[in-house]
């Protein structure tokens, strides 16, 4: 049974059902602080659960792009090893909010997998919760007495909190759950030892497919459980699981979900793959490691986030790298490979996720340059370890988590590239070094939330900030202290507020609030799931009156001219650039915008000007905003809106435009009335963020008028220095003509200046073994001269060993040459001068027969000097 076809039988089976089929979610969560991605098929129902929000349907199915490498369920480095371990891995689920219970989750998950899939009865086994006296849950005798209808009971085995208790976090929506579990050994290990036995035993003959969670609490900060006045259905099936007992494999990678990229991996590095699990079996492994993860990388990157060096894009980054350092060290493939499994893996989703084949040709171009240039680092980090020198044969634990945290490296590729030389890696040091950085870490992140106090159940947050910027008869909901970083912050809802929360790029509004007789701050405002959080300097002593808020007006409204400015500016790109401009990020403050959009090369002066003089011209035409707040999405389809790959849009959406035939985009933020309030836009900057993504930073209004009398003010002044000439940029050009021909002759100077030293120098040279040492401080003050010099000398003296100390530019530098055929131990270069040059307050390094250093102490080179002819004579007469 083909895996789409497997897909499609879920969904028809629950509309049946009555279920409404809905899209998955991105897989970057962005409205939820608490996840960093989407990790269960639940997370896009959170708010419902919560009591945050009411559904529009209340049965609901789906399947969901899910990622877990970070947080608890972290198995990165087990991915590829077995045959059931994933980044991205897909979660078939339904979602009864409210409505049916244990009977009907129970009787059609059993309908679905025996009736419509045809899986064999026999081979199943079900668990159950053995109950927890500490939170006063009992047996889930309910859950066995519905099972026992359809399975023998001797299958229906019991488990405790680990396996059969789910948690959504460490407070929040909770319950009992049932999973389902799959035998697919053959009939001869069956025999021998029974499937309950190996129930929830890691065992790959015997797996978990489906997961029926009975959210029926809720966990508060105190540890306390609750009852839910709903009881809600949350399930879960691995669809690449499903796909592995349908198909009858032996492996999620043996499924037609992976094997066509295997083979084409296959074909590329000219290795068979074997469908071999063994530890040694290092291709196989990297062909199922690549497979995996270029759909990890390929779905973020289509959701919106690019591979960087923090939070999600490094993530991203990170099992993009373990993909290159598996195939380069094991298939022998040096050149960029994940980006050309893109078009069919792509086609293989063009339906399920589409938003993968809409930007093949963009996520594929910024894949390629993230591989190319991570093999560049990989080579770095090769060269560190063939420049190393070890003692005693042991690589120390600092080296190795330098090669982890800044190559890239993970340790068993150190362990291995070391057994290659016959090292041994000093592991316990190298935990060390991780352990401390793993505390850092969770230091910046600390975060304490204690539990809401709901003042009025039930009711949720009307935003009225489109219309009012404030508000005389709110009243507070629910208020929380939440303690960051050892500091508390003070956040309170309101059932009505005109404070817009940080979203879509806009930051949150600030002002104040009144109540009972105290004023309050609003710091800012932010949205976590669907709730609109005032974040303020303090609680209030009296809270059970009315409230009055005011937003800060002119911060408002100079947010609004940057907001608006930007969906003319994403308008005037595509005109100029092309249709292949979408946006990738954006940031809208009251001081100036910022742009991210995908473009694979500078822009222009001359598109810039002409973006710059299309956006001016739309402002002076006072374009009045239509807003639509309310739209179906196929309307708004139909009317060309902009929608952005990763966000979640409704079934209803709002809808704002700037002259039908010029912006049509779907935004939440806050606009401007008509485009003539922005007065004018100026763009400041322009700049690469990422491969295939630019950026372009702006400012409007009274800014962009600052902006401007600031840079002709400099221009004044550049001309006063010019004594006014007619022409100032042929002035400058001329000038600079002038500066390059003098450094021409002033470096001429310093190259006859060390040539005539080259006599006296080599006098002065003097032998240690066999090795010519020659330690100077010069007269000279060119670095490209000293470089010159010291070559010349080496070539000359050969073998020698050769220092140079001098000082430029008022810094004092140093320069170490040693021929390369004495280069070795610990007659190293960039050894020697590392230390050395501690001595004029500097540092620095390099290969072991050149290196340089820099300092802070010109009066310390002729000691540096001296040190480093010591430890050149000491290295040379141990040797």
């Amino acid at each position: 049974m083909e895996s789409s076809r497997i897909r499609q039988m879920f969904f028809d089976f629950f509309k049946e059902k009555d279920h409404r089929i809905v899209p998955s979610a991105p897989i970057v969560n962005r409205d939820d602080p608490s996840l960093m991605f989407t990790n269960a098929g639940m997370n896009q129902f959170k708010d419902y659960f919560l009591g945050y929000a009411k559904p529009e349907y209340r049965r609901i199915a789906d399947t969901q792009k899910c990622l877990r490498v970070s947080g608890k369920h972290n198995d990165l480095e087990e991915v590829g090893v077995d045959g059931y371990h994933h980044t991205m891995f897909e979660m078939l689920g339904n979602w009864s909010i409210g409505d049916y219970f244990k009977e009907e989750a129970i009787a059609w998950a059993w309908e679905l997998l025996t009736d419509r899939y045809g899986m064999d009865k026999d081979r199943m086994y079900v668990t159950i919760f053995e109950g927890d006296p500490d939170d006063n849950v009992p047996l889930d005798t309910e859950a066995r007495d519905i099972w026992k209808k359809f399975i023998p009971e001797d299958r229906i085995l019991t488990f405790g909190k680990k396996d059969n208790f789910w948690e959504m976090g460490e407070t929040g929506p909770c319950g009992p759950c049932s999973e389902i579990h799959y035998d697919l050994r053959p009939d001869d290990q069956r025999n021998t030892i029974p499937g309950a036995d190996l129930v929830n035993m890691d065992d790959p003959g015997l797996i978990e497919i489906w997961n029926l969670v009975f959210i029926q609490y809720n966990r508060k900060a105190n540890g306390i459980l609750e009852e839910l006045p709903e009881k809600h259905i949350d399930t879960g099936m691995g669809f690449e699981r499903l796909a592995q007992v349908l198909q009858g494999k032996t492996s999620n990678y043996a499924t037609d979900i992976f094997q066509p990229m295997i083979r084409f991996i296959s074909e590329v590095s000219g290795i068979e793959y074997t469908f071999n699990y063994q530890p040694d079996a290092k291709t196989d492994m990297a062909m199922r490691v690549v497979a995996d993860h270029i759909r990890a990388v390929a779905f973020t990157i289509a959701d919106g986030e690019i591979p960087g060096n923090s939070g999600a894009g490094y993530v991203i980054r990170r099992i993009l790298r373990r993909a290159v350092r598996y195939y380069y060290s094991f298939l022998g493939i040096e050149e960029p490979l994940m980006y050309k499994l893109l078009p069919m893996l792509a086609d293989q989703f063009a339906t399920t996720f589409p938003e993968l084949k809409a930007q093949v040709d963009f996520v594929g171009k910024v894949i390629q340059e993230e591989e190319r240039s991570f093999l560049r680092t990989l080579e770095g980090g090769l060269k560190k370890l063939d420049g190393y020198t070890q003692e005693n044969n042991v690589l120390d634990g600092k080296t190795a988590f330098e090669l982890y945290d800044t190559y890239g490296f993970p340790i068993d590729l150190t362990r291995l590239i070391a057994r290659e030389k016959g090292w041994q890696v000093d592991e316990d040091g190298f935990n060390t070094y991780l352990q401390e950085q793993k505390a850092r870490s969770r230091a910046d992140a600390q975060k304490k939330v204690g539990d809401w106090e709901i003042l009025m159940p039930d009711v949720s947050t009307s935003f009225i900030g489109y219309d009012e910027l404030s508000v005389t008869n709110a009243h507070i909901t629910r208020m929380r202290t939440v303690e960051i970083k050892g500091k508390d912050q003070y956040q309170l809802c309101l059932d009505k507020t005109p404070f817009y929360p940080e979203g879509g790029g806009q930051v949150g509004d600030r002002g104040t609030l009144q109540v009972g007789g105290e004023e309050l701050k609003v710091l800012n405002t932010i949205k976590e799931l669907d709730l609109i959080i005032h974040i303020v300097n303090k609680l209030p002593q009296k809270y059970k009156g009315a409230v009055s808020g005011k937003v800060d007006v002119r911060k408002r409204e100079l947010t609004e001219n940057n907001h608006s400015a930007t969906h003319l500016l994403h308008a005037a790109l595509r005109q100029v650039l092309g249709d292949h401009v979408t946006q990738k990020g954006s940031l809208v403050t009251d001081g100036y915008l910022r742009f991210d959009f995908s473009h694979f090369q500078k822009v222009t002066d001359e598109e810039l000007a002409q973006i710059e003089s299309i956006v001016n011209a739309k402002i002076r035409e006072n374009v009045p905003k239509v807003e639509d707040r309310d739209i179906a999405i196929e309307k708004a389809r139909d009317a060309g809106a902009m929608m952005l790959f990763g966000e979640k849009y409704g079934d209803h959406v709002r809808m704002i435009t700037f002259d039908p035939q010029y912006s049509v985009e779907l935004c939440g933020g806050c606009h401007v009335e008509a485009t003539g309030e922005i007065g004018l836009f100026k763009i400041v900057s322009e700049s690469a963020v990422a491969a295939g993504i630019r950026r372009i930073e702006a400012v409007t209004a009274k800014a962009a008028e600052d902006y401007v009398s600031n840079e002709l003010k400099v221009l004044d002044e550049v001309r006063k220095l010019l004594k006014n000439p007619k022409d100032p940029v042929a002035q400058i050009a001329s000038l600079q003509d002038e500066v390059r021909e003098l450094q021409k002759k002033m470096e001429a100077m310093a190259g006859s200046q060390a040539i005539a030293l080259k006599d006296d120098l080599l006098a002065k040279a003097t032998k240690s073994g066999s090795v010519s040492v020659l330690a100077e401080t010069l007269p000279l003050g060119d670095a490209k001269a000293v470089k010159d010099l010291i070559y010349q000398m080496e070539k000359e003296l050969q073998p020698a060993a050769i220092v140079f100390g001098f000082v430029a530019n008022e810094k004092p530098q140093l320069m170490i040459r040693i021929s390369e055929d004495k280069a070795e131990g610990d007659l190293h270069a960039g050894n020697i001068i590392r230390e050395s040059a501690k001595l004029m307050q500097g540092g620095g390094g390099g290969q072991p027969f050149f290196a340089t250093a820099g300092g802070k102490n010109p009066n310390g080179v002729k000691d540096a000097v001296g040190k480093a002819a010591e430890l050149i004579k000491n290295a040379i007469n141990d040797a």
